[in-house]
């Protein structure tokens, strides 16, 4: 099963959608990585996230870059208690 959060409304009307790579050092199984898309999900100000289906330490997450930072993206990470690296935009 491929953890993918939801694409809110937020995302379809929305042209300051942007999308990161970030790096998750932690080996997550299956379960692990949907608690963390699911925590991503919660979060009104990400707009979409998922794990790369071949690479599970890559997470694509997309925010709102008039809302939201990229080094707020990777802070809610610490907040996961996951060590996170950014990789950088799409």
């Amino acid at each position: 099963m491929n953890a993918i959060a939801q694409v809110r409304p937020l995302e379809q009307a929305n042209n300051n959608i942007v999308e990161v790579v970030v790096y998750v050092k932690e080996e997550l199984g299956e379960q692990e990585r949907n608690e963390v898309v699911s925590a991503l999900d919660r979060m009104d100000v990400i707009a979409g996230a998922e794990f790369c289906p071949l690479r599970n330490h890559l997470l694509l997450v997309k925010y709102d870059r008039h809302l939201f930072s990229s080094q707020q993206v990777l802070k809610s990470f610490t907040s996961l208690h996951l060590d996170a690296r950014l990789i950088g935009p799409i």
